[in-house]
């Protein structure tokens, strides 16, 4: 159970959050007076402000996905391309977010899940599935415009 004096968080996955978006967050943050967490298993420098907060943890598969699950609170604000943890904070009653500025919903989760497992079928069996295309301006705008509108709502 949530609680009800919760203020909303966004929570980033941030080890793999393009610098570009998370330097949004930051300034978002700030703006807004928001908090920010980024979690990842690696070292992260982040600007001195009491809205951001960095966690590093340990090294391993899926360890800040579920750090981030295991925390994440009804109305918070997930940053992720990880399409399970996006699933499981969803389930929460959170709203997940790529950081191509697609926002992950109760009607489009099962089929991005379902997606993301067959490119993983078609890759194991070495068809080369190529990769995601490179972080276009258009990408930047539809996130900004997404993490302004959680915002508004949020406050």
């Amino acid at each position: 159970m949530t609680n009800p004096q919760h203020a909303p968080t966004i929570w980033v996955d941030a080890d793999a959050c393009p610098v570009a978006m998370k330097q949004m967050l930051f300034r978002a943050a700030t703006r807004a007076h928001i908090s920010v967490t980024l979690v990842a298993n690696h070292t992260l420098s982040i600007p001195n402000s009491p809205f951001l907060k960095f966690i590093q943890v340990e090294q391993g598969f899926d360890v800040a996905d579920h750090f981030i699950s295991q925390r994440v609170a009804t109305n918070d604000l997930v940053i992720t391309g990880d399409i399970p943890l996006a699933a499981e904070v969803i389930d929460k009653g959170a709203v997940a977010l790529n950081p191509r500025g697609e926002l992950y919903t109760r009607e489009n989760i099962r089929a991005r899940l379902n997606m993301r497992d067959f490119m993983e079928t078609l890759r194991s069996s070495g068809v080369d599935t190529g990769g995601a295309a490179a972080l276009s301006q258009t990408d930047k705008q539809r996130f900004a415009n997404r993490l302004d509108s959680w915002i508004t709502k949020a406050q």
